[in-house]
């Protein structure tokens, strides 16, 4: 990516840090214990206007880890069959390395020093992302191990909403219950929720950034 002064590269919309969308899919709600079974990364981009836009999707579908709890309750919601015969699952180390390295390369591309998670609930995600990376002792992880964007609050702040659904509707857009629960649509979803918000402190951001410099 080439800077161009007329509009700062995405380094300068975050102070250096690049914002990738991450939702998780998992067998309950203990990271410690609980079987991380699909991932999705959506990745923004910064257009000409200095507004940002949901980009490419990176999904896969995780193996449950040895000994991973599965409760029956969180796989009806995400209707997930961990051990589907048909289902292209590979094991966490492997998902979870692939997205790293397309963080990596987008971390680049953006003049970026580090990636920030963002979710809906981001806590929920960030910790099944930190449990994974250390139950497979990766030693190269690209997100922020504690900070994150929270499009749950923030949502709250824009639209009165913290459900996903609800805030993805009342910020214009249509939403596709029989999709949900599926990592790549409530990433993307999230994706364009974020991007909204973002969007709308744009002239904020945009009048702060080209006021007159400090003599």
């Amino acid at each position: 990516m080439t800077e161009d002064l007329a509009h700062p590269p995405l380094k300068d919309r975050f102070r250096g840090f690049l914002p990738v969308v991450v939702d998780v899919e998992t067998g309950g709600f203990n990271h410690q214990t609980d079987a991380l079974l699909e991932i999705a990364a959506v990745f923004v981009h910064l257009d000409a206007d200095e507004r940002i836009h949901r980009g490419e999707t990176v999904r896969f579908h995780v193996k449950p880890f040895e000994g991973a709890n599965l409760s029956p309750a969180s796989l009806e919601v995400n209707g997930i069959d961990p051990h589907h015969p048909l289902r292209p699952a590979i094991n966490e180390k492997d998902a979870l390395q692939r997205i790293f390295r397309e963080v990596r390369q987008h971390l680049r591309d953006n003049i970026c020093t580090r990636a920030v998670l963002v979710g809906h609930n981001s806590a929920f995600d960030l910790n099944f992302v930190n449990a994974a990376v250390a139950r497979t002792e990766i030693k190269r992880n690209p997100f922020h191990p504690f900070s994150s964007f929270d499009t749950a609050t923030l949502g709250g702040v824009a639209f009165g909403q913290t459900v996903l659904a609800r805030a993805v509707k009342a910020s214009g857009k249509e939403w596709a219950t029989e999709e949900a629960h599926s990592a790549a649509y409530d990433a993307e979803m999230t994706a364009d929720l974020f991007c909204e918000i973002v969007n709308r402190f744009q002239p904020v951001y945009a009048s702060r950034l080209h006021a007159p410099k400090d003599s």
